[in-house]
């Protein structure tokens, strides 16, 4: 299935593709941060609260909110 799914929803070492991301005035600093759409994107640490999680995306590990995630689509591999 192709299904989409928010990044926030997405359980931890679970790959996925960025599909879109949402509107908003995040979208810019979404995309300069390099999440952008074909990406592969993996949550790999919570926090204790679990907010914010860290994705790795790029070779890079960055941090984002739950606020932020969910504006981001994502297709799991195994949906590809």
């Amino acid at each position: 299935m192709n299904e989409l799914k928010r990044l926030c929803d997405l359980p931890l070492n679970k790959t996925a593709v960025v599909a879109g991301v949402g509107g908003g005035n995040s979208r810019k600093r979404i995309n300069d941060l390099g999440i952008v759409e074909g990406c592969r994107i993996t949550p790999v640490f919570k926090s204790p609260f679990g907010d914010p999680v860290a994705y790795f995306v790029k070779h890079t590990l960055i941090a984002l909110r739950n606020k932020d995630s969910s504006e981001i689509w994502v297709r799991c591999d195994d949906d590809i």
